[in-house]
């Protein structure tokens, strides 16, 4: 029998406990998993080299108040700006008000939308027909494949807080990394319809000239309003996508907290197993001695069993980690946080969960090497 060999075998010589503990390590690394990977987007995901170099202009006070679409030249005139489009939320109901059935929608200006947008690919083919079609939208190619959309087919939207239905012909399928779900229409239709949104928009987007320009840009748009009736607040994407999430308070320590309870209770399990484990095979330690095993021998190998329990329980939790992430990533309501389980997440939950099995074990093979051949043998337990 090969070392390897037996320290699987004595790892899950009582299946009935070992299996438990496997599946307390795996609902641990799922919990993990997930907990990392929100965490790796709402602080860490820098987005897209396109998304460091946009800026959002919004009214200071809340996103409930529009900003006079006049800005738009004033903000273009700002050394450093590239291209201005304003982005208005539509919030229609699209068949019910089913959350399935939900995806962002946004009224903006064909003209100028990609050259802010460069992250999100058309055919220009699609780009000037929706440019030339009032009533055109663009739509991405993951909500096409949902509802079966097809160019040239007709969606309305029920205006929901607008008075006006938005019967949108699909001009154009788009394809972006990550996927923004959304619907996107010429802000000019709303405007004919709705007499008081006319002359507003809801935010701005801005692209600038390079990365290092986003910073002088948001200070001079802002000094640009600061004394006008409807001041603004210029930030870049990321810091405007991470706003949603402090509406519900602070999330990054949260995550933390989680993650850090987790790890807890997963060494807990995981000390108390090994530890009954090595108790009732003191008189097994003996014999190991007898035939020749040094401390150092024993001690390894009661962690390595240690190890490939947690390691298996781990690779069982990163796997379904793995699908909780796909199902929230579908999810309707994650548009502006897409998840994504990276390479780099999944190492670190297997590290991590071989990481438990080494400290839970540390302590009690420790003791366990130093058993006395003959007191050993003389154990009863």
């Amino acid at each position: 029998m090969t070392l390897t060999r037996f320290v699987t075998k004595n790892a899950f010589r009582n299946k009935r406990r070992s299996l438990l503990t496997v599946l307390s390590i795996a609902f641990s690394l799922l919990l993990l998993t997930f907990m990392m990977t929100l965490w790796h987007a709402f602080a860490l995901e820098d987005g897209s080299a396109e998304s460091q170099q946009r800026l959002i202009v919004r009214h200071r006070v809340s996103l409930t108040f529009s900003l006079p679409s006049y800005y738009r030249e004033k903000i273009r005139a700002i050394p450093g700006v590239v291209a201005v489009v304003p982005n208005s939320w539509f919030g229609g109901i699209y068949k019910d008000t089913k959350p399935e059935n939900f995806f962002a929608q946004f009224g903006t200006d064909p003209d100028e939308f990609f050259q802010v947008y460069r992250d999100l690919k058309m055919p220009e083919d699609q780009v000037k027909a929706w440019q030339r079609d009032r009533q055109g939208g663009i739509v991405s190619d993951s909500l096409a494949q949902k509802y079966g959309w097809k160019l040239g087919d007709r969606i309305v939207l029920l205006g929901n807080i607008y008075p006006v239905n938005l019967e949108l012909n699909i001009r154009g399928i788009y394809h972006g990394d990550p996927d923004p779900k959304s619907v996107y229409f010429n802000t000019k239709y709303v405007e004919e319809a709705v007499s008081f949104f006319k002359g507003q928009a809801g935010t701005f987007t801005i692209l600038a000239d390079n990365p290092s320009d986003v910073s002088k840009i948001a200070s001079a748009v802002d000094d640009m309003f600061r004394n006008s009736p409807q001041p603004t607040k210029t930030e870049s994407e990321k810091a405007f996508g991470l706003e949603f999430v402090a509406m519900m308070g602070n999330v990054k320590a949260f995550i933390l907290s989680i993650c850090g309870a987790v790890l807890f209770a997963t060494l807990l399990v995981s000390a108390n197993t090994i530890a009954m484990s090595i108790r009732e095979r003191t008189r097994e330690v003996a014999v190991l001695k007898t035939l020749g095993f040094t401390q150092q021998s024993v001690l390894a190998l009661f962690v390595s069993e240690a190890v490939a329990l947690s390691a298996v329980g781990g690779l069982i939790g990163a796997f379904l980690g793995r699908g909780l992430v796909f199902m929230f990533a579908h999810a309707p309501q994650m548009t502006f946080f897409p998840l994504k389980m990276t390479s780099t997440i999944w190492v670190m939950a297997l590290l991590i969960s071989g990481l438990v099995g080494l400290v839970s074990a540390a302590i009690p093979s420790y003791h366990a090497s130093q058993v006395n051949i003959v007191d050993g043998l003389r154990h009863i337990g």
